[in-house]
């Protein structure tokens, strides 16, 4: 760690915010974390960087915060990877395994694993006032960097361009890195290709379209099979906003589309207005944000990018879990911030296109045959509730909880899952869904500490179809958060909350009618 980061670090956490810390989603240890930066998997390990301030709780001094996983729910945090200093901030970017070591960082058979960020230059530097990108490297499996001496390697004296997400792009013309990054007040992403990291060629860019009332920011680019079909190969291109997102503020969209080595074009399935919505009449802006492709369509997941270099080509993406709006703000001290399950997408086709479906790294693993830290419950099936309620096991102190339910909601009106309720039914977070309007809702406007911003108190919504009359939720309660994957991951909602500690009370209930609970299994995991 550099001289200028030599300040103490600051006090562990005190009593009475501890019992928010999640138990499997990551948290730095005692400071501020947003995006998560190159992720990346190298020798049996999950390597998780992220925007971090080594100095505090709150968002300045940017540099890499580091962590690794083996399993990626449980992970160990290491010293700051790549410190600021006087010249420049360390905004976001990504890793990659430079296996032909084309940068000659390292050697043929110990590869280098090279980090492509953003150098937010300040006042002490000649380039004041850009954002340019830069490498750092490491020959010791990550856990340490060097700056490279040639920084930056890629500038448009831009105020603004940033988030280099790279990978190893294989076309008719042989194989290039290629680079994807925004200008993110014009609401572009810029491709750019290499042959060894350090010198860069302009491809092409391309937007606005669709959400594009806010920055664009930590974009990501990569290829996924249809329905598992290597015949049908679509490309995702993630885009993050902020502001401007579906439930407010900070959120990510996606879309699907064609990529050739130099250009990306998208889907016309993909496209709600192809100039982007800030062009359009607020009525009509609105109505076309909900035609928007949507990572998430809660308040809470920001940044989300994918790993390089993933064993078996499987596509993990994590997330900020966390909105702008709020995010300095959260009544955790002294650590702020955490980041959402690792969630692996797949493409599906849907009305004659193609979408994205993500399920948590752990619902893979609820059988059993890789946590056996995850203990039942509660455990049934087939019962019916009309105008009545049940209650659920309590929330478990130091564990996370995983509900999965399948439910025929039948003349029911609506059903309500009741999180982290009060003994007398006042407080708890409310996911409910609505047969009429056909909307899953989180209401976590009574969910405990709300009033320490004034945007925190919400309610979010998502449209979900029935799939054969029924709903299928798995959701992930984890002491201060709520993700809800909805018919296997088509649609997911995460929003952070802060429940009381005398609040431990969870129920199921049926209103207007009967439903009939074709499953319902409650487990936790420390």
């Amino acid at each position: 760690m550099s001289s200028y980061l030599d300040a103490a670090r600051p006090e562990t956490a005190p009593a009475g915010t501890s019992r928010f810390r999640p138990a499997i989603h990551f948290t730095a240890r005692d400071t501020w974390l947003n995006d998560p930066n190159g992720l990346v998997f190298y020798d049996g390990l999950y390597h998780l960087f992220f925007q971090n301030n080594p100095y505090g709780n709150v968002w300045g001094n940017m540099s890499w915060g580091h962590a690794t996983s083996r399993d990626l729910l449980h992970w160990t945090e290491h010293p700051v990877a790549i410190a600021c200093d006087e010249t420049e901030d360390i905004f976001s970017g990504s890793v990659v395994v430079d296996h032909g070591n084309t940068s000659g960082f390292g050697t043929a058979d110990a590869p280098a694993l090279v980090a492509i960020y953003t150098s937010a230059y300040k006042a002490a530097s000649e380039h004041s006032g850009t954002q340019a990108q830069s490498l750092a490297y490491s020959t010791d499996a990550g856990m340490t960097w060097r700056k490279y001496e040639g920084n930056p390697v890629l500038t448009r004296n831009s105020a603004n361009f940033r988030d280099p997400k790279v990978f190893r792009y294989q076309g008719d013309q042989g194989a290039c890195w290629v680079m994807v990054a925004v200008e993110a007040q014009h609401q572009k992403v810029v491709f750019y290709r290499s042959e060894d990291l350090k010198s860069w060629d302009f491809l092409s860019d391309f937007g606005p379209a669709n959400a594009d009332a806010g920055e664009w920011e930590c974009p990501d680019l990569f290829p996924l099979a249809v329905d598992g079909d290597p015949g049908n190969i679509k490309w995702v291109l993630i885009v993050n906003i902020n502001p401007g997102a579906v439930a407010g503020g900070s959120g990510g969209q996606y879309f699907i589309g064609h990529f050739d080595g130099a250009r990306f074009l998208p889907d016309a399935g993909s496209l709600a207005a192809p100039a982007g919505l800030a062009s359009l009449d607020p009525k009509a802006g609105s109505a076309a944000l909900q035609q928007c492709l949507w990572l998430d369509w809660g308040r809470d997941c920001y940044a989300s990018v994918s790993f390089s270099n993933a064993p078996d080509d499987r596509r993990i993406i994590i997330g900020w879990m966390n909105n702008w709006d709020y995010a300095n703000e959260l009544p955790t001290a002294p650590w702020r911030s955490s980041m959402t399950l690792a969630r692996e997408v797949r493409l599906t086709a849907a009305n004659g296109s193609a979408r994205l479906i993500q399920q948590p790294v752990l619902a893979d693993l609820c059988a059993g045959e890789e946590l056996p830290t995850a203990k039942d419950q509660m455990n049934a099936d087939t019962f019916e509730l009309r105008n009545s309620a049940l209650r659920l096991p309590d929330a478990v102190p130091g564990s996370a909880q995983i509900i999965e339910a399948e439910i025929l909601p039948g003349s029911a009106e609506r059903f309500d899952f009741r999180l982290f309720g009060s003994s007398d039914g006042s407080e708890g977070t409310i996911l409910s869904y609505n047969t009429t309007s056909a909307q899953l809702i989180l209401d976590r406007r009574q969910s405990g500490n709300t009033c320490f911003h004034g945007k925190f108190a919400s309610v979010e919504s998502a449209p979900v179809d029935l799939e054969n009359g029924v709903l299928k939720l798995l959701i992930v309660v984890d002491h201060c958060s709520v993700e809800v994957f909805v018919q296997g991951g088509k649609v997911v909602l995460t929003d952070l909350i802060f429940p009381e500690t005398e609040n431990p009370e969870n129920w199921l209930s049926a209103e207007g009618g009967s439903a009939t609970i074709l499953k319902l299994a409650v487990s936790t995991l420390t």
